[in-house]
């Protein structure tokens, strides 16, 4: 069984109709059909309320692993068998230069290093971007 118009729906028509007769020259009669209503839309459910977990607090417990890269060196076997202790090892990185931080193994950022109450520290001076796919 077809649904019956509501009467706002036919005032708002008949308005627009009185309006594009009196645009229309007068021999012309203004015969328009209404358009043909859409179908309801499906009620929207209301909005699920958040959950305490959608936010990032419920990884404060995720271990990871954190890694920071002063620089590389390359040694031959023979080379590391004759490291001991008091040894050093020249890397292929300036003092001053960035160091890579890694989470994971994974780049996420670069810094520089800090001497905080004698323990060594990073300042983050760069976030890495993630990886586009296919990257």
């Amino acid at each position: 069984m077809p649904e019956q118009p509501r009467q706002e729906d036919i005032d708002e028509l008949m308005k627009v109709l009185a309006g594009s007769a009196a645009a229309q020259p007068a021999a012309e009669p203004a015969r328009k059909e209404p358009a043909p209503r859409p179908a309801p839309a499906p009620a929207a459910e209301p909005p699920a309320a958040p959950r305490p977990e959608a936010g990032l607090d419920f990884l404060g417990d995720v271990d990871v692993q954190v890694r920071v890269e002063l620089g590389n060196a390359k040694l031959n076997v023979k080379d590391v068998l004759k490291l001991g202790s008091g040894s050093v090892v020249a890397l292929d990185s300036l003092v001053g230069d960035p160091v890579n931080v890694f989470v994971n193994d994974r780049l996420v950022a670069r810094g520089e290093v800090l001497v905080v109450r004698d323990n060594f520290a990073i300042r983050i001076t760069e976030v890495v971007p993630p990886p586009k796919p296919g990257e």
